[in-house]
């Protein structure tokens, strides 16, 4: 295996940069979505409810979707295993994109921010959302609640 030379490290560095561009633009229109309507009107895939029962499968109801923790929820070798497997079950077309880069919120009840953001894969940031705005989480960014 040979290095990488430095045009070839250019490349990857914009493609970085690309990927950050466009997780972040994300991440601006689901929030802006957040904001304009009630989160548990919101259908984020065609599959919602087969991944949300197969998220509850998979993970049990101990799984706390308010407050994620980064390294118990997603980085332990048994999560990340987990996750994995999970993930497998919607290659193929089932979720578009479903492991491209997202930004997931670690604390439901605030808004994105440095401090409050972790970056996931599409499917892990569909799964933990999904389950959040069924659970009613995502209400409260809500500007034109009635």
């Amino acid at each position: 295996m040979s290095l990488p030379t430095a045009d070839e490290l250019e490349q990857l560095q914009e493609i970085e940069k690309q990927w950050a561009v466009k997780a972040m633009h994300h991440a601006e229109t689901y929030f802006s979505l957040l904001e304009a309507m009630d989160g548990s009107k919101l259908k984020l895939t065609k599959i919602d409810d087969e991944i949300y029962a197969d998220f509850h499968a998979t993970f049990g109801s101990d799984f706390k979707i308010d407050v994620v923790d980064e390294a118990k929820d997603f980085k332990s070798p048994e999560m990340k295993e987990k996750w994995r497997t999970f993930i497998s079950r919607y290659e193929g077309g089932k979720v578009i994109d479903y492991n491209f880069g997202s930004l997931l919120r670690i604390d439901a009840s605030k808004d994105y921010s440095e401090e409050n953001t972790m970056f996931v894969t599409r499917m892990q940031f569909l799964t933990i959302e999904i389950a959040r705005n069924k659970a009613g989480l995502n209400t409260v960014h809500c500007k034109s609640k009635k």
